[in-house]
């Protein structure tokens, strides 16, 4: 059996009903297009990276910050702001 330390992750995201958000729609900043985007919430509740868009294929940044309650706030801004 494999002993995982899990107290890190327990302090960011105390047990609850288990909803913590794992998918989001955002909107290109470039071509105004939606995408699908998978989110992890073992990232840290608090995130920062690049994802290309899934139709103009631009570099955008993706910022995603987690509630209590697991509920995602998920944003995408031009790579070069």
């Amino acid at each position: 059996m494999l002993d995982f330390e899990s107290d890190d992750l327990d302090e960011e995201f105390p047990l609850g009903d288990g909803s913590t958000e794992t998918e989001a729609v955002v909107i290109c900043p470039y071509c105004g297009e939606p995408n699908d985007i998978g989110l992890d919430a073992g990232g840290g509740s608090v995130q920062d990276y690049v994802e290309d868009c899934q139709v103009c294929c631009r570099p955008w940044r993706v910022t995603v910050s987690y509630d209590d309650q697991g509920n995602a706030d998920v944003s995408a801004a031009p790579l070069d702001d």
